[in-house]
């Protein structure tokens, strides 16, 4: 039975950013690193792999472990990390998974029979001389392996650009022989770093990190993290592994750009690092990004948007949405999680990013969060809602709704109002009271028919939790 899909598309006490979705067969199989819940570092898990039919993409299947970061040999006591990687499938039929370890320059290879099983150690990318890519004197370290393999050939692409930095030239762009580690084409720069940006058509989104490439028709899409962090670029071109120019932001993960329901200069979630690419489902193109949870940079989650090109192939940007896998607004009726909320701010001026000032991390401000420890199967909560903190969740159908209701615990005493639009008039108020245990509050709403956000203001004292809501 088919399901409605959310933001975030996995269960709330999973941790896969860095998604780079592929359709093998009938279904979406997504490949991303693994951070903890409540991690310090990014990427501290194995490798798993969530898979979802192509027609039914509220309906994700946990796939397993598929790869230990003890697997590597230069990694045998789990001291390094897996950062994020890609998957190809080479002229041999097997699926090729590249990734780079966070303390080492080179890029490994790990090899499956099928998208989802066990993958096994293959080797390390060289030059026809044995040496490594990345270890080679004059080679730029390798991070982000993004892949694309056509006629027999693999295209491989790293990179790892700060602002500032005159040592990294840019993304580069390898190719790979048939046996999926040798390199035949000496890397070579695809885009210009920030400090030589200086008329490239780049400046301002100069790549930064997350490579990722895919074809669209007779187009190259190079998929980058900028320099801003919390958007994806992309770049067009008619070859894979040259000629690109800048296209655009394909998203940003704190909706920065979108001028629609907001100003363009004004962010509705917390920014911070972002990575993931484009895919083609059942005839719709998705991006697949991440978003920030529990106050840190470290526990990541992936989200998708549907997205739409123009005629000459540029992409619109997309808006961040609690919808994006359902192919519409969600049904405005019934129970739904607060975790789906995909704007979270309060009624300062905010900072963009995590980190930063004024930003999320300096207690603030509220955050998505759970309980338990990293692996428990506990459902997300949005905690430390202070009064002005406002979560919004976009969009539903709404028909005949009447009642709202909130799930509600915190020292918290005061009023939550229900708005269609983040600055509108409130069209209900519901009370809510100091509780330590989760408790339902229903009060009438006047809401009228049509397809709408919804947005929950606390005012009041104290610091509430929000579990779930349901519409009636």
């Amino acid at each position: 039975m088919k399901k409605q899909g959310f933001n975030p598309y996995l269960p709330s006490w999973e941790y896969v950013p860095d998604g780079e979705p592929y359709v093998f067969g009938d279904r979406v199989y997504v490949y991303g690193s693994h951070d903890q819940f409540r991690g310090c570092v990014f990427c501290m898990n194995d490798y798993v792999c969530w898979s979802a039919p192509v027609d039914d993409l509220g309906n994700w299947r946990y796939e397993g472990v598929i790869y230990l970061k003890t697997a590597d040999p230069l990694n045998r006591d789990g001291h390094m990390c897996l950062y994020a990687p890609d998957v190809t499938v080479g002229p041999d039929g097997r699926y090729y998974l590249y990734y780079v370890l966070d303390k080492v320059p080179v890029v490994s290879v790990a090899v499956c029979d099928t998208p989802a099983g066990s993958y096994e150690f293959y080797g390390y990318v060289h030059y026809s001389d044995g040496t490594l890519l990345g270890q080679r004197e004059g080679d730029e370290p390798s991070f982000d392996p993004g892949v694309l393999t056509e006629d027999g050939k693999t295209y491989l692409y790293l990179g790892f650009c700060g602002i500032g930095d005159r040592s990294r030239t840019g993304p580069m762009v390898s190719v790979l022989g048939a046996d999926m580690l040798t390199v035949e084409q000496e890397p070579r720069v695809l885009m210009p770093s920030e400090p030589y940006s200086q008329g490239s058509g780049f400046e301002g989104h100069e790549f930064f990190e997350a490579s990722s490439i895919r074809k669209r028709g007779n187009l190259y899409y190079f998929i980058y993290s900028s320099v801003v962090m919390h958007e994806l670029c992309y770049a067009v071109s008619l070859y894979p592994d040259r000629g690109f120019v800048y296209g655009g932001v394909i998203v940003s993960n704190c909706d920065l750009h979108i001028d629609t329901y907001k100003r363009a200069d004004q962010p509705m979630y917390y920014g911070a690092n972002n990575h993931g690419s484009i895919v083609q489902i059942g005839g719709k193109w998705y991006i697949f990004y991440h978003r920030h949870t529990n106050g840190t940079v470290y526990s990541r989650q992936g989200c998708m948007e549907e997205l739409y090109f123009m005629e000459d192939g540029k992409i619109i940007q997309a808006e961040m949405t609690s919808c994006g896998p359902n192919g519409g607004p969600l049904e405005g009726r019934g129970v739904y999680p607060a975790y789906i909320a995909c704007n979270l701010f309060t009624e300062r001026k905010e900072s963009v990013y995590t980190a930063a000032e004024g930003g999320w991390m300096d207690g603030y401000f509220p955050i998505i969060t759970q309980d338990g420890r990293d692996g428990d199967e506990e459902p997300g909560y949005i905690a430390n809602m202070q009064n002005g903190a406002c979560a919004g969740f976009k969009y539903f159908r709404c028909r005949n709704v009447r009642e709202i209701s909130l799930t509600v615990r915190g020292y918290c005493d005061g009023v939550f109002e229900v708005k269609t639009a983040w600055d509108g008039e409130p069209v209900g108020k519901i009370p809510v009271q100091f509780t330590n245990v989760w408790t339902k509050y229903t009060a009438p709403v006047e809401l009228p028919d049509g397809d709408w956000p919804l947005y929950f203001r606390f005012s009041g004292h104290g610091c509430a939790q929000l579990l779930k809501f349901e519409l009636e």
